[in-house]
C-alpha cells in the first residue's frame, strides 16, 4: 500500500534583487518586481513529499501551480527543486545536480544568433535535467544524462510524449523542447512559447 501524501501546497511571494544575487542583473529583460517565488510540495524519487522553490514570471504563476499540482497528484518524481542562485547562476552546475529550476537571466543555449533564453523571462522550467538531457550535435548536457538519451526506454522522472509531465504542460498551453525539429532536443525544457 502506498502511503498517503500530505496535501499539495503552493505559496507565492514577491522577490527583490537581493533575493536573486546571481540570477538577475541590470539589463535583464524582466525585473525582480515581475518575478515571484513559489514554494511548493513535490514528490521526490523516494516517494515522499518535499518542499521546493521556483522563481517564475508573475504572469505564469497560475499555470505553474496547476502543473505541479497535477504532477504531485500523479506522484511524478522530481529529484530536487532549488533556485538557480543556489548554484551561483550556473546553468551547468544546476543541471549536473539534476535540479528543477526556472528563472535565470541568461542567453539561450540553442544554436543560432545570440538571444535571451525563455528562462531570462521566468517563463520556462527545466525538469529533472539528468533524466531529461539537452542534446545538440552529439553533445549531451549534462554529461550524466547520456544514460537517458534512448527515449524509447521510459524510466521514472523522464518527460515522455503522452505521459503525465508532458500532458500537464500541454494542458496549460506550454511547449516542450522534446518536440523541437532538427538535431536539437531539450527534453528538460518547458516554456510558454515552446522555445
Amino acid at each position: 500500500m502506498v502511503a498517503a501524501l500530505p496535501p499539495y501546497v503552493a505559496t507565492v511571494q514577491r522577490v527583490t534583487a537581493a533575493d536573486l544575487p546571481y540570477s538577475w542583473h541590470s539589463g535583464c529583460p524582466v525585473g525582480p518586481a515581475q518575478l515571484r517565488r513559489i514554494r511548493l510540495r513535490y514528490v521526490g524519487f523516494d516517494g515522499t513529499a518535499h518542499s521546493g522553490q521556483l522563481v517564475v514570471n508573475e504572469r505564469v504563476v497560475p499555470n505553474v501551480i496547476t502543473v505541479f499540482r497535477e504532477l504531485y497528484a500523479a506522484r511524478f518524481p522530481i529529484r530536487q527543486m532549488r533556485p538557480i542562485d543556489v548554484y551561483h547562476g550556473s546553468d551547468s552546475r544546476s543541471t549536473a545536480a539534476d535540479n528543477t529550476s526556472s528563472f535565470n537571466c541568461r542567453f539561450a543555449v540553442a544554436p543560432g544568433a545570440k538571444h535571451w533564453s525563455m528562462h531570462a523571462y521566468g517563463e520556462a522550467i527545466d525538469i529533472n535535467t539528468v533524466e531529461n538531457p539537452y542534446l545538440e550535435g552529439g553533445r549531451v548536457m549534462p554529461p550524466s544524462g547520456a544514460a537517458y538519451t534512448d527515449r524509447s526506454r521510459a524510466r521514472r522522472g523522464m518527460a515522455i510524449e503522452g505521459r503525465v509531465l508532458v500532458r500537464a504542460f500541454d494542458a496549460v498551453g506550454w511547449g516542450w523542447g522534446g518536440r523541437w525539429s532538427g538535431g536539437t532536443k531539450d527534453y528538460q525544457h518547458f516554456s510558454v512559447n515552446g522555445r
